[in-house]
Formats: structure tokens, sequence, C-alpha cells
């Protein structure tokens, strides 16, 4: 089995794009095209990481980090997708995660910050490909695109580095007239007893609003973004309320990548889970 540095070796490489920003009701505040590199020093044992910031109204700026090791908020898939980002919530202080998929010769990455009162601050969508290659980018997404069956694979790895979990999922999404939505997971963890997950969301523009089924679950938001990408989290996160932050990415029109950061009602980080479904 390899290591969580070997899977970080599948990010190396010159990633060009750019980071956009929006506000937490969707609202574009600014893009920026970026080059980021990743290189391999000392056989792969040291990682040169350099982010280059170029905007067209003020001089371009660039920031490098080199590291050996892995920080204890960080976790790594196979084929290179990772989340890093705070291991706990407190009281008084930013939280936020940052959720990296990839397929191919492209690669895209989400950044969810929240102020230190919980509230959902800032978004960041960074979208990339590798130097010298032309896999276009996807449309936006749009409600449409995720009505169906999905049928899916599930990987969940964990911070406390007990085995990872594989498992099946379902999840049904079909419209409810024009603005409403429902949605039904079904996860197979143990086949003869799967666990359902159901909920209904209101469509707002290019938001979804869903609520869920028990009573002590916040309202959750589904952003609908640039590259075929969403954002899924709370509108505000509070101790004694587990919650979830997710990236999706419909990477083929019936073929999609979701990775779900969550966190239990203590705060703490507790797995990390890669979806790969199909419908």
């Amino acid at each position: 089995m390899r290591s969580q540095w070997q899977y970080l070796l599948q990010n190396l490489g010159e990633w060009q794009g750019s980071f956009t920003r929006f506000s937490p009701q969707a609202e574009f505040i600014e893009d920026t095209p970026t080059v980021v590199s990743l290189a391999g020093l000392n056989d792969n044992k040291t990682i040169r990481q350099i982010v280059r910031f170029l905007p067209s109204n003020r001089p371009a700026e660039e920031k490098v980090f080199e590291y050996s090791s892995l920080g204890k908020g960080v976790l790594f898939f196979e084929n290179g997708a990772f989340s890093q980002g705070s291991i706990q919530l407190s009281p008084f202080a930013e939280f936020g995660a940052e959720l990296g998929l990839i397929h191919g010769d492209r690669r895209l990455r989400l950044v969810q910050l929240f102020t230190p009162n919980g509230k959902l601050d800032k978004i960041t969508l960074i979208r990339e490909y590798l130097a010298g290659t032309t896999t276009p980018e996807r449309p936006p997404l749009q409600v449409d695109d995720l009505i169906g069956k999905w049928q899916g694979e599930a990987v969940t790895i964990y911070p406390d580095w007990r085995s990872p979990d594989t498992y099946s999922t379902q999840l049904q999404i079909e419209r409810l007239g024009s603005d409403r939505l429902a949605q039904q997971l079904t996860i197979y963890s143990t086949p003869e007893n799967p666990y359902q997950i159901s909920s209904t969301g209101k469509i707002t523009g290019s938001l979804l609003y869903f609520e869920g089924s028990q009573p002590d679950r916040q309202m959750t938001q589904v952003m609908l973004l640039p590259d075929g990408a969403s954002a899924t989290c709370p509108q505000q996160v509070q101790l004694r309320q587990a919650f979830f932050l997710e990236v999706g990415w419909l990477v083929q029109p019936n073929l999609r990548q979701r990775l779900i950061r969550r966190y239990n009602d203590k705060g703490e980080w507790t797995s990390l889970t890669l979806v790969t479904e199909s419908k």
C-alpha cells in the first residue's frame, strides 16, 4: 500500500488556472489568474510549491513553500484527491478547509472559510489544468445536470489512521415543480441495513437550500459554480451540531465526483470521503 506522501505526488506539475472568489450568496467577486508549481526535490522527499498570482490590476505576487512531511489536517486519496483544513471548530477562531479533486489533466479545488462566529464568509473556486494540455473546462453546473439516479462507490479515510471503509451509494434527485427539489441518499455501508437521508430543497438562482429530514439538522446550501462544480456547506457552523463540507465536480455529463469532509457534534474532524458516481 502506498503512503500518503506518495498520494501527494499525484499533484506534481505546473497547474495553470485561476482563483475565483464568490460571496456566500454566490455573487462573483474577482478572478485572479494563477500558476501553481509543485516539484519534487531530493528524490521526491521534499516538495517545493510555488504559487504565482497574476492579477491584471496590480503587481504579480509569488509565494514559495517547501515541506517534507504532512500536517495533521490533511489527507490524500490514491488518485491525488485531498483535503486540508481545520481539525477542530473552536469558538472565536476562523474555520475552514480546502477540498481538491483531480480528473485527468485537470484539477478543481474549493476553499470554504467561516468567520470566528461560524458564519460562511468566503468561497474560492480554483480551476486548473496541467501546462501544455488542452482539455476544456466544463460548463457551469445547472440544476438539471443533477437530476436523476446516481450510483456511486465511496471510500472513507480517517485522520486517526484506522482502515478505510468502502461502500456503495445511491443518490436520487428529482424536481418538485419549478423551484423545489427532493433528494434521497442511500448509503450501503452495511448491505443488509442501508442508511437513508432524505431532504427537500428550494432553488434560488444558483443556490439550493436544503433542510434535512431530522429536526436538528441545520440548513445546508449548495452553490452551483463554473466548471461543473458545486460547493456544499452549512450557512453557519456551530458546536453540538455535526456538519460537513463538500465539493462536487461534474467531470462528464453522467460522471460526478464528490469529496466530503465531516465534523462531529464536538467540532472534531472525523473523516474524509471520496464518492465517484454515475447515472
